[in-house]
């Protein structure tokens, strides 16, 4: 654990985490752009919760080595997983659990001070059908990959929380 202590205080960790972030979001434009996959309403808010765990990279790699840095990034961090997470379970029962008292929005819905969709349409504006399974990789949709990828973020950024409370060698006696 002193070794995650240690790690998630240099810029290297944060690194991955903001090219984890800017893998996923390629991913989400080369679906929208090459394969020509509508993004819906939830897959926009999902994309915003991927930001959002950027943004936490982008902090923790201003100075990792600061204890209120590092903790700001961490819980932007683990903030954006968990509403990732959350989204996509929602996501997934839309398209598994159709129902007609229960759908998304049909237009995205954000606070007036940061209207995301009218600023870059082209990364934000949902045009899709949130209850249509549209791609599938070895059995999964998309939400359901989703589930997986905030999930595993959750877990690794709990044991990185965890890390945190432990003291060092030189501490200890």
């Amino acid at each position: 654990m002193q070794m995650l202590k240690t790690f998630s205080q240099r810029r290297l960790s944060w690194l991955l985490l903001l090219l984890f972030a800017v893998f996923f979001e390629g991913c989400a434009l080369f679906f929208q752009h090459a394969m020509n996959l509508a993004p819906c309403v939830m897959c926009i808010y999902e994309r915003i919760a991927m930001f959002g765990i950027g943004i936490a990279a982008l902090v923790g790699l201003i100075a990792p080595e600061v204890s209120v840095v590092r903790w700001s990034g961490l819980a932007l961090w683990g903030y954006s997983a968990w509403r990732g997470l959350s989204l996509a379970q929602e996501h997934v029962g839309y398209q598994f659990n159709p129902s007609p008292f229960a759908t998304c929005d049909l237009f995205v819905k954000l606070p007036d001070w940061a209207p995301l969709n009218q600023w870059a349409p082209w990364l934000f504006e949902a045009y899709g059908d949130c209850s249509k399974v549209v791609w599938q990789f070895l059995g999964q949709s998309m939400p359901q990959w989703l589930v997986i990828i905030f999930a595993a973020n959750l877990i690794v950024w709990a044991v990185i929380v965890l890390s945190q409370f432990v003291k060092s060698a030189s501490n200890r006696y």
